[in-house]
């Protein structure tokens, strides 16, 4: 029986798919009524038949639909709901959104519109922590649209360097530079695809660090002030500079690293005061120096590995948050125990540079057993919707040790069968096999050092490269939107 605080009865899921059904799963196991959003093309999908109610946004794209926050809020209103989560992606860090949701008198279920809005901004995040002593990679404190003052600059930085736009992420304005000769050539892209991808043009730049791996700390924090982190996720394996493969914890963290890397991430949502479940990110260097890279101020696609090596529900955690209740553990309370892995398993096609592939799922056989779990939104014969981010499931193993994790891991992609569309699941089968991987040896360059799409069976029909070529054209415009 869960304590007897301001009492959310009905909360609204503004978001679709698999962290739909996921949060869905753990609202009803708190005897909490659900309502579920969609779109036309998602009339049919499991998170709509899963919930007690549901409405209609409207037509499939997402700026028709997902993306119409009054109308979401005045759906709310009209079904007596207490609670929006937003899950991730769509509107999750709007800080417009959030605070049109308090206003309106319904809990948001995340963090203020302030956090939201300080965190969202790469320079404004640098500039909020920097009273914390928190690790930064050199770089400049502002944006820069002076090209000649930023040649300057880049050039005391020292090459390589690099430009990263200051709105957004998901690789989107972001140019390494090697040499003074190209930066301007550089420093106009990255401008453009930032104007072009977030409506904002601001750019900074930093110093390039060549071999990173990327460490994130999820963390959780209260309305009365406390906050704890849950350890890392090692997030290094990307493509596109999207995340395919993450693991908990990472392989390479020392108990005294993990330690005060846990502080700077805990003083990260100190600096914003932060509620609810949020991650701090860090790139760390071949010398295991750690530098703040940004917050994500929502739950993370790949929060399921911090849950299984906790026992900690993230979900049930932020409703409780959201209700006004302490949180019932410390620091000193929380263990890692066993690893955790999690495959993104994307519609795409790895062999044709991991381009979005569209079509039925013709057949779809989930893997079952002890530690595996997976996170979808899909069931056998439901079509693949070209609108929205390609992710159909997150396919996440549990073991004693990390061998055990992998080798759970390698038995459960056999399992899963899916036909009619090309996944991202051969290329885990890949990476789980290949001995940078298993020995821990690997960065953020994995994908462009070790792989290449001969590896990997070749069964392409002219029809599945065109039907790409398309997918392709949409899902590029949206990548950002989602977890990174």
């Amino acid at each position: 029986m869960w304590p007897n605080f301001w009492l959310m009865k009905k909360v609204l899921v503004a978001n679709r798919g698999e962290i739909a059904l996921r949060i869905m799963r753990s609202l009803k196991e708190m005897g909490i009524q659900t309502v579920a959003v969609y779109s036309e093309a998602d009339r049919m999908a499991p998170h709509v038949l899963y919930a007690d109610e549901a409405v209609c946004l409207g037509p499939a794209p997402s700026n028709q639909s997902y993306l119409l926050g009054d109308k979401i809020i005045s759906v709310c209103k009209d079904l007596g709901v207490d609670g929006i989560h937003p899950g991730y992606g769509f509107l999750s860090e709007n800080a417009d959104f959030a605070k049109s949701v308090f206003e309106s008198g319904i809990e948001f279920i995340g963090p203020s519109p302030l956090a939201i809005e300080l965190m969202g901004d790469k320079l404004t995040a640098k500039d909020t922590v920097k009273g914390y002593d928190i690790p930064m990679v050199p770089g400049t404190d502002s944006a820069i649209d002076d090209i000649e003052v930023a040649k300057s600059l880049a050039q005391e930085i020292g090459f390589p360097i690099l430009i990263k736009a200051s709105a957004g992420g998901g690789g989107k304005g972001m140019r390494i530079v090697e040499s003074a000769d190209v930066f301007e050539e550089q420093m106009k892209l990255a401008v453009s695809e930032a104007v072009s991808a977030f409506g904002n043009g601001a750019v900074f730049i930093e110093k390039y660090i060549a071999s990173p791996r990327h460490i994130e700390i999820q963390v959780l924090a209260d309305k009365h002030g406390n906050v704890v982190h849950l350890f890392e996720r090692e997030c290094s394996i990307q493509r596109r500079h999207q995340k395919v493969i993450e693991e908990a914890p990472s392989s390479v963290l020392t108990d005294e690293l993990r330690a005060e890397m846990g502080l700077c991430a805990v003083n990260v949502a100190l600096s914003c005061n932060y509620v609810g479940a949020g991650t701090v990110e860090f790139l760390l260097d071949e010398n295991m120096n750690f530098y703040f890279l940004e917050m994500n101020t929502r739950l993370q696609v790949e929060h399921p590995v911090t849950e299984m090596i906790t026992g900690v529900d993230l979900v049930k955690q932020q409703i409780l948050v959201a209700r006004g209740e302490k949180l019932s553990f410390n620091q000193d309370d929380l263990k890692i125990s066993g690893h955790a892995l999690e495959v993104r398993v994307y519609a795409e096609d790895a062999k044709n540079n991991f381009l979005p592939d569209i079509g039925v799922l013709s057949s779809y056989k989930r893997p079952v057993g002890i530690g595996v779990r997976v996170d979808d939104g899909f069931e056998e014969g439901m079509e693949i919707p070209i609108y929205y981010d390609p992710m159909i499931s997150k396919l996440i193993t549990y073991g004693k040790d990390r061998s055990e994790s992998i080798e759970i891991m390698k038995r459960a992609i056999s399992d899963y069968q899916i036909a009619g569309i090309q996944t991202t699941l051969e290329f885990g089968a890949f990476v789980m096999g290949h001995e940078s991987f298993i020995s821990g040896n690997f960065d953020t360059h994995f994908v462009k050092k070790y792989f290449d799409p001969s590896f990997l069976k070749s069964d392409n029909s002219n029809e599945q490269m065109i039907a790409a070529w398309y997918a392709a054209r949409f899902f590029n415009e949206k990548e950002a939107d989602f977890d990174r």
